[in-house]
């Protein structure tokens, strides 16, 4: 059997390259890439794989039996990048498609689940064997900022208290690595997040204890937020989506409780602070 992953350079995509190695031999696994010279270090065979030119998919698909479609980062154009990969899939002859989406994406009112949904739909309308997998926060999306928020004093955001039941990417690639590998998830829904869930302020409070710096947590109308987003420069329509999140969290939209997570890779899920800590500690190593 022979498994395909797109993104394969990307966050995700390598750990769910590592972790498939874990588990099938590397000859059974290929690098679906845009630039395969940046994907010589990953130890499987790399193709060509450029979302935005759908001619090219088709025959980059030979063979495969398995696709794991890891979702697009281009917010503004990624449907249209999925539903050229389910065409071509489809045409190739490809067995099944494992998908990776957002908790509750044909339910949730979160701008960001906006693609997923429309995806999973189009998956479904496809006809294939499918396994979606809704990845629920990567504690990563958090710890990336902390060097500013101990900086600054204070993790900001605008949540309220909600709660983000975050795992580590490589969790979540470990879950990848299990259902493009067996046999048995076709046709199947997950909802992955981590154990434990966290709120901003937990998270500020954690940060403080370690760092023994005071840093809290500033929570912002949703407007004010995207506007700061803005000024780290990311595009308005990003910062948007990622405010809108932040407001979704505030009802629920990214606490998972369902531990599904722990159960495909069979243990329980990194604790948020264990990555927290880690995360510190190279922090600290750099500085």
């Amino acid at each position: 059997m022979t498994i395909a992953i797109t993104g394969a350079t990307g966050q995700l995509g390598r750990l769910a390259v590592a972790a498939l190695k874990s588990r099938v031999p590397a000859k059974d696994i290929v690098a679906l890439v845009r630039d395969p010279a940046k994907a010589t270090d990953l130890g499987v065979k790399t193709v060509a794989f450029d979302y935005n030119k759908p001619d090219t998919l088709v025959p980059a698909l030979a063979g495969v039996d398995v696709i794991v479609l890891i979702s697009s980062n281009d917010v503004g154009a990624r449907l249209a990048q999925h539903l050229a990969v389910i065409a071509a899939a489809k045409t190739a002859g490809v067995k099944r498609i494992v998908y990776t989406s957002i908790p509750r994406a044909d339910t949730t009112p979160m701008l960001l689940a906006a693609d997923h949904k429309a995806s999973e739909e189009a998956i479904r309308a496809s006809g294939l064997p499918y396994t979606f997998l809704r990845n629920g926060w990567y504690t990563e999306n958090h710890t990336g900022s902390l060097g500013g928020a101990i900086a600054a004093g204070a993790l900001i955001g605008s949540a309220g208290s909600g709660r983000f039941s975050s795992a580590p990417r490589a969790d979540y690639a470990e879950a990848i690595a299990v259902v493009a590998s067996e046999p048995d998830h076709e046709n199947r829904v997950y909802e992955l997040g981590g154990d434990q869930s966290h709120s901003y302020a937990e998270l500020a409070s954690e940060v403080s204890r370690l760092t023994g710096k005071a840093v809290g947590y500033n929570d912002l109308p949703g407007e004010t937020y995207a506007g700061i987003l803005q000024g780290f420069g990311l595009p308005a329509e990003f910062a948007t989506v990622l405010a809108d999140a932040d407001a979704q969290t505030a009802n629920g939209a990214l606490e998972v409780r369902t531990g599904d997570l722990a159960r495909l890779i069979g243990r329980p899920t990194t604790p948020w602070h264990v990555v927290v800590a880690e995360t510190l500690k190279d922090l600290a190593e750099a500085a």
